[in-house]
């Protein structure tokens, strides 16, 4: 049924095109894996959609799938035209760009720095929300070397502006200051009204990060030693959705072999319906290959981990912050070889040093400087979508299968 109908999209489209007026290409998606790849974003190059459509300035495109339901799409700054395509196992999806006015997409990934809480760069997707910390919190001597988690839950609309409006509110917090001194319950309760460390029923901030890797991040390795990153520097946001967010970090020069000006850059992409950020990691100044590392910080031993460094994924279920806020399940995955990963944890000293954090799990590559470092990670919360460590082991082994198979796509 469902290639019936196509063919008689696809005469209609030939048929307009035969008489002028209709324009249009034929995707084609193809599924090299026995698994179901579900809304999945796909790219193709708008150069060459627009080249092919002979468009204009003036042109806009729609795209429609193989029951005829228009599909929302993105154009990136890297001009690559983005959508959500479905195919089954082992299968072929066809789609259909034409040119027309396209339906307008509601925003459900974006995300922006918020100078009123020392540069944060927070943004989100449908499913989560994360952070990166700005060069205001390095200036005052905090060690934020980590990525930092919003759990979301009961919503698919951004939430990050509304929490981070809600928790900088200065008069709020200079009534809450002036009720400590004559009625600290009712400060108490004004405070949780406000924080986004409290879940209002569409999420919270209950994850501690400290001088640790956080939720994610990569760091070089020297001598078998973590060589931490500071906080951001410089930031440029290069999307802001409606479907994908994409942002390019500048840090502080490192000391890694002796020099002291290796810059690292990381260039972080969120789509719509994924858990996990895309990251690519370079490093200028450095002239030979060295180890890297992407840690998951460890905030109890008692959490289960499973690494698989063939598969190329590691997970890691963690304790939230905070009485009664269920578990974080975090992950990583490779696209490319991982030599080994590990839990490493830390010497009693370094607890010390590190928040009483325990340690980290640890996947161990080889960093080129002819070449970026790419790798995914993210999270899952038991009180949204998925809710046992099972289920999230699954979805991270098939999510490493995806990204090492990824969809072909053709245009016609």
């Amino acid at each position: 049924m469902k290639t019936h109908i196509f063919a008689i999209i696809v005469a209609a489209i030939l048929f307009g095109a035969c008489s002028g007026p209709d324009r249009s290409l034929e995707i084609s998606v193809k599924n090299p894996l026995d698994l179901e790849r579900v809304d999945e974003m796909i790219e193709i190059s708008m150069d060459q959609v627009a080249s092919q459509l002979s468009l204009d300035d003036a042109d806009q495109v729609f795209i429609l799938n193989e029951q005829g339901t228009e599909v929302p799409y993105q154009i990136t700054y890297d001009k690559k035209l983005i959508f959500p395509a479905s195919v089954a196992p082992l299968a072929e999806s066809k789609y259909v760009v034409k040119v027309g006015e396209p339906t307008n997409v509601p925003v459900k990934v974006c995300g922006k720095v918020y100078p009123e809480r020392m540069d944060d760069l927070a943004w989100e997707n449908d499913l989560v929300g994360f952070r990166a910390y700005g060069p205001t919190l390095q200036s005052k001597g905090e060690r934020g070397f980590g990525y930092d988690l919003f759990v979301k839950r009961g919503t698919t609309e951004p939430v990050l502006e509304k929490m981070y409006a809600m928790e900088t509110d200065q008069a709020t917090w200079a009534q809450i200051n002036e009720l400590k001194k004559t009625d600290p319950a009712a400060a108490e309760e004004l405070r949780r009204s406000i924080t986004y460390h409290v879940d209002k029923g569409y999420g919270m901030d209950c994850y501690a990060v400290g001088p640790t890797l956080g939720g994610g991040v990569a760091a070089l390795l020297e001598n078998d030693e973590i060589v931490y990153p500071w906080c951001y520097k410089d930031y440029e946001i290069l999307d802001n959705g409606p479907l994908r967010f994409t942002a390019k970090l500048v840090f502080t020069p490192l000391s890694v072999k002796g020099k002291d000006n290796v810059i690292e850059t990381r260039v972080i992409t969120l789509d719509l319906n994924s858990h996990l950020n895309r990251t690519a990691v370079s490093y200028t100044q450095l002239e030979e290959s060295m180890p890297i590392v992407t840690g998951i910080v460890m905030h109890n031993t008692d959490g289960a981990v499973v690494t698989d460094a063939e598969k190329g994924y590691m997970t890691y279920v963690d304790p939230t912050t905070g009485p009664d806020q269920g578990r974080i399940f975090m992950g990583a995955a490779f696209p490319n070889e991982v030599k080994e990963a590990k839990t490493s944890l830390f010497s009693d000293a370094e607890k010390k040093q590190r928040n009483n954090a325990c340690g980290h799990v640890l996947a161990v590559s080889e960093y080129n400087p002819e070449a970026e470092y790419v790798y995914y990670w993210g999270f899952a919360w038991d009180r949204a979508d998925i809710q046992t460590p099972e289920a999230w082991n699954a979805y991270m082994l098939n999510f490493a299968q995806k990204v090492r198979n990824p969809l072909t796509v053709s245009v016609k």
